[in-house]
């Protein structure tokens, strides 16, 4: 991330962790504060295995951030809050994201290095 805004790539990893509603409701839910793996896969309604694959796909994009704490009775807990990230998109924060682009998809065509 630049401080003008995200780059391209930046973006698309911030966008595609966005573009599911369980990773929507975990954001919604650490929006409140930080909490526990454990509290949190209660609260949301979701195994703990399912919510850490979602945890880190946020966490790689950063969403969010993790961190291991000791509970007083000295059981390891990790604790999830969210980043202080701003997205905001429109059409000129995409142009000046596109010209930074380094990750063609291939699903969708070329990258703008690859152009003819």
């Amino acid at each position: 991330m630049t401080d003008d805004g995200p780059t391209g790539d930046d973006l698309v990893e911030m966008l595609a962790a966005l573009a599911n509603p369980l990773r929507l409701r975990i954001i919604a839910a650490l929006a409140g504060g930080r909490d526990y793996v454990s509290h949190l896969a209660r609260e949301i309604g979701v195994s703990r295995p399912l919510l850490h694959m979602h945890l880190r796909r946020l966490e790689a994009a950063g969403l969010i951030v993790g961190s291991l704490e000791l509970s007083p009775d000295g059981k390891a807990m990790k604790y999830y809050e969210v980043t202080g990230f701003d997205l905001r998109v429109n059409a000129s924060v995409l142009a000046e994201a596109a010209k930074t682009l380094t990750r063609p998809d291939p699903d969708q065509g070329p990258g703008p290095k690859e152009h003819s």
